[in-house]
């Protein structure tokens, strides 16, 4: 169901307050570079400090944005099951395609709390789900036996997988199947993780370059290889430069620095710092985005 690229949005604000228009303008502006979905309210979109009304806002504006034209994957996880399921949802209400959701983070569940935790959201909510594995964020793994537990569950569809093992990817691609779409969490990644039977990449890096990322994955599964490699290794400075701080700090400076958004980022993080911000001009010059 969802696969190829799906950008991680990043959230505008301005004054302190969602700025709807621009969340709204940089919708449009990746439908038209041809990207496949779109995911709002994940750590690129700030969800940790967005109020569950700002929260539930974004969801709505992004879906009206969209208007169809491409899926919307909104997300909604949480430590809480409870309120997962509230915001998994509220996402179905507004006219989502699906939800993603991270793997409880900091109360750190056993394997079996993590297929009951999903479990119960399918269950409440009878919507499709992808699973987030980030264990950098979450101090958990969804250990691929367990992630072919998750996909024997009808409404659990796929999942982003940030754990950087490829080994891991290898084993979860085998485990549950061609119909379960595994999806690059990291950039970088995403022709590795193609290479080994991934579906696509949920991206960061496509906020910034979209069609280039759109036209990576398209072509290797064209069987075009050697074109996909030859935008991997053209994007590598700008995956480099997006994470040289804690994400979106850069790709958000990023957006800034094309005109397209505020450079205004919540507490506890931070504006870019100036070396940094000077190195990301560089590569987006060189790529040609600014």
């Amino acid at each position: 169901m969802f696969q190829g690229v799906l950008t991680a949005l990043i959230t505008p604000f301005r004054d302190g307050a969602v700025d709807e228009r621009a969340l709204a303008d940089l919708v449009e502006l990746q439908i038209e570079a041809g990207v496949d979905g779109l995911v709002p309210c994940g750590s690129t979109g700030e969800s940790a400090t967005l109020s569950h009304a700002e929260h539930r806002r974004v969801v709505e504006v992004v879906v009206a944005a969209a208007r169809g034209r491409v899926s919307v994957v909104a997300g909604t996880g949480s430590n809480s099951t409870r309120e997962a399921i509230d915001l998994t949802r509220h996402a179905k209400e507004a006219g989502a395609d699906g939800a993603l959701l991270i793997s409880p983070y900091y109360n750190k569940p056993t394997q079996a709390g993590i297929v009951a935790h999903f479990a119960e959201i399918a269950r409440e909510t009878a919507f499709p789900l992808i699973v987030y594995n980030i264990p950098g964020r979450t101090a958990s793994n969804v250990l691929p036996e367990t992630m072919a537990q998750l996909a024997d569950i009808e409404q659990v569809v796929g999942v982003k997988e940030s754990s950087g093992d490829l080994g891991q990817v290898s084993h979860v691609v085998a485990l549950c199947g061609e119909d379960f779409p595994v999806l690059s969490g990291d950039d970088v990644l995403t022709l590795p993780i193609l290479s080994v039977g991934g579906a696509g990449v949920i991206s960061t890096s496509a906020n910034v370059a979209p069609s280039e990322m759109a036209e990576l994955v398209r072509a290797f599964r064209a069987g075009d290889q050697a074109r996909s490699l030859d935008l991997h290794q053209r994007l590598l400075p700008l995956f480099d430069a997006l994470f040289c701080e804690t994400n979106p700090i850069p790709v958000k400076a990023a957006q800034a620095l094309r005109g397209l958004v505020s450079d205004e980022i919540r507490l506890p993080l931070t504006r870019l710092q100036e070396p940094n911000r000077e190195r990301l001009r560089v590569v987006l010059k060189e790529l040609g985005t600014l």
